[in-house]
């Protein structure tokens, strides 16, 4: 899947359940999308955070983008938010590391920022970058491009976030033998400091709140489509 910027738990979900995870760096940035880009919880309402870019195009893959050298307001918006969140002292120095991380490429970028995350959670995923294994990138597109990649790794089995059912058909990967299955997660709420739960922000307002262990149960409360 493409890589996003601190996304919501489904997306950790699917990281977390599948035992190889593509990073897929090498296609369309979309500008206005989520890619460097998600919510947050400020002073008790959804707030729209930016990573900063460089060069950012629509007419650029994601690993041709690069990521602006400051980021400082950004970190202080993360403190200014949950500063008095439960697990802020645990948390806050994970953030920094993620935002500061020294590779400026985008792709690289976001990748690092989820195998972070992933590392804090103890998943055993391994990632992969689609620029690393995608043999025929200036010819194939969408789901044939998809399709070439599984079969560099020999896929069985693919599974995409919910949204993916409007772009993948079940019985084009059937004939390719390869089970195509859609990651829905189930209602997930939790503690927001006292005001009214906001649900599906970023990865980042639920380990501000939550324990690795209870991320760990949350983590199982998807179905398969």
């Amino acid at each position: 899947m493409q890589p996003y910027f601190l996304p919501y738990i489904g997306y950790f979900q699917l990281i977390n359940y599948v035992d190889k995870y593509v990073i897929y760096d090498d296609v369309q940035y979309i500008k206005g999308g989520w890619i460097n880009r998600n919510k947050l919880l400020l002073n008790g309402k959804e707030f729209i955070f930016n990573l900063i870019l460089s060069g950012a195009s629509p007419n650029k893959m994601i690993n041709e983008i690069f990521v602006a050298k400051n980021q400082d307001n950004l970190l202080r918006t993360i403190q200014s938010a949950y500063g008095r969140s439960p697990h802020f002292q645990n948390v806050f120095p994970l953030i920094e590391k993620i935002i500061n991380f020294t590779d400026d490429n985008l792709g690289k970028y976001l990748g690092n920022s989820l195998m972070q995350i992933a590392k804090y959670l103890n998943f055993n995923t391994e990632f992969i970058f689609s620029s690393d294994i995608n043999e025929k990138d200036d010819i194939l597109k969408g789901k044939d491009k998809v399709l070439n990649i599984c079969s560099i790794l020999n896929t069985t089995e693919y599974i995409n976030a919910i949204g993916g059912q409007q772009l993948y058909d079940k019985t084009e990967f059937e004939n390719h033998n390869i089970k195509l299955s859609f990651l829905k997660t189930q209602p997930i709420d939790y503690v927001q400091f006292n005001n009214t739960f906001i649900p599906n922000l970023s990865i980042l307002d639920v380990i501000m709140f939550n324990s690795v262990e209870e991320i760990r149960v949350m983590l199982n409360k998807f179905e398969l489509i």
